[in-house]
Parts: structure tokens; sequence; C-alpha cells
């Protein structure tokens, strides 16, 4: 069996040009060594490839046999290394990327513009889902990386770089506005109709964690599937929401939802980039982490 494939690589260049002067050319070696090259694969496969014709060689039979097939698989390995090219200059790839609304929305989608702006032709996904989620989806190889927020399940196998500080608050409408520039404890929550993201969200458990540290029992009064729809029940005066400050920012500014202050700090958590060592990255994947960097 032939194991040396350069020669039929050569077999191929002699073939599609009809000259093993041109043939050298190409693949820029010696004419002596492209006639070596043939003598060497005839030999091995034990019959004559070429005929020597006025202007250059001609394919035999056999030669035009073995060609059909040679020619397929070396045009597919110049076609595999002109897109590797393409992909490594970044003008082929796609990049999988896991994000929850929230980070989607006051994060990553400026960053994703200007990506696609410098590198039009590469394709982005965006599997959108709470943290836990896009978590297992990383560590299942699904996706390139995740943005997240704080605090996550760290079981020491992902690593994370912390890119935007946020803040959770609770938020309300004028029917209580009894509760407005008053410094309220914590256990005043329980005696409030209550707004609340359901399922197992990232920002969910971390307020339960909270508010459980600090002997505050809440039964909400509505659980929702997003914050946006927390912001837009508040504003109705069903109730008091709990959100991170951007997704209410527009209606605290104008007035129409204010936040409630409490004589204990909420702490401040933080989106960040969670990727997957034990993954290998895209050159695109690598140059969007860049970016957020």
């Amino acid at each position: 069996m032939l194991t040396n494939l350069e020669y039929y690589k050569v077999f191929y260049h002699v073939a599609r040009s009809g000259s093993l002067t041109a043939a050298a050319a190409e693949l820029n070696i010696s004419q002596p060594a492209v006639s070596q090259s043939v003598k060497q694969l005839e030999t091995a496969v034990g019959a004559k490839l070429f005929t020597r014709v006025s202007k250059g060689v001609r394919l035999t039979g056999e030669g035009e046999l073995l060609y059909s097939y040679v020619a397929k698989g070396c045009e597919q390995i110049e076609l595999g290394e002109q897109k590797l090219e393409q992909m490594l200059n970044l003008e082929l790839g796609e990049i999988h990327i896991g994000a929850s609304d929230m980070t989607l929305q006051f994060y990553l989608l400026p960053y994703l513009e200007r990506f696609h702006e410098k590198y039009p032709h590469i394709k982005v996904t965006v599997t959108n889902a709470p943290t836990p989620e896009t978590l297992a989806n990383l560590r299942e190889n699904l996706i390139d990386f995740g943005v997240v927020s704080t605090p996550f399940d760290d079981r020491g196998d992902l690593e994370s770089m912390d890119v935007r500080e946020i803040e959770d608050v609770f938020v309300a409408g004028r029917k209580f506005i009894q509760y407005k520039n008053r410094m309220l404890d914590l256990q005043e929550l329980e005696r409030i109709p209550i707004i609340f993201l359901a399922g197992a969200t990232s920002t969910r458990s971390y307020m339960d964690s909270f508010l459980q540290k600090n002997n505050v029992d809440i039964q909400p009064e509505f659980e929702l599937a997003t914050s946006g729809m927390i912001v837009q029940f508040a504003l109705r005066n069903l109730g008091v929401g709990c959100v991170i400050r951007d997704f209410a920012k527009e209606y605290l500014e104008d007035g129409r939802l204010f936040e409630l202050r409490f004589n204990k700090i909420i702490p401040k958590r933080h989106f960040s980039v969670v990727t997957n060592p034990k993954n290998p990255l895209s050159a695109a994947a690598r140059n969007m982490l860049r970016l957020l960097e």
C-alpha cells in the first residue's frame, strides 16, 4: 500500500496541467523531482499513468481512472485549506454564545453589534437561557462561552471574568407611595405584595438566599418569566417588583416608579463571561472574547 500521499499530489498537478514543467512550477519543485514522483507512483500502482505527447503528457486509460478519484480528494483538500484560511482570517466561521435576556440586553448586545460590523461573515448564534442552563450548555460543549449573572454554581471547572456590576432593587408605583423616601426594614417586605422572577434563575436564587439570611420569608404575589414583565406589573401597581436596576431605569428616571430603600444594603453582583478551558475555541470565538475583555 502506498503511504506517500505526496506522489498523488504530484500526479494530480501533472494530469491537470498536462505538463511536467507546469506541475513543477505549481508545486515549486524541480522537474526531475516531478518525474521521479510520477515514476514512483507508477511503480507502486503497477500501471503506466502517462504517455508523452508533443506538448507534454497525456493520461493513459489507467491514469484517467485513477485521476477521476484522486482529483476529488485533492480538490477537497484544497477547498478545505481555503476554508480554513478564511476561518483564521475571520472571513468565515460561527460563534455559539449562551446568554439570558438580562445579560444580552444590558451587556452583550452592543458588543455583538461591533463584532458584526467588523466581521460580517461570521455567524453568531445566541442561545437564550437562564444562568444554570447556560452553564450546563457550556459544560456539554454546546456553546463557546456564556455571559451570566453572579453568583452561580462554581464547581471549579469553569473560568470566569467579571465584566460589569449590577444591582438588585425593589421598585414600586404610586399605589405604594407611603414607602417612598422611607428607610425600611427588610421584614416589611413580608407585608407587601411582591413580584419575583419564577423558576431556576441566578437572580431568583440570589434574592431568596439574601432574604433567607436576613430572616425574611416572602411568598410572592406574582412569579413571572421575565424581568421586563415584572416592571410592567409594577407600573400597574400590582405589587413591588424585584429586578436589576437596568430594567427599571427609564421609569425610575421619569418618576413612574420609585425605588424602596432599606436599612440593609443588598450586595451588588456582576455580569460575568464564563468559558470552559476543556473546550477549544475557534478563531472567531477567541476574537469575540478579546472584544469583551
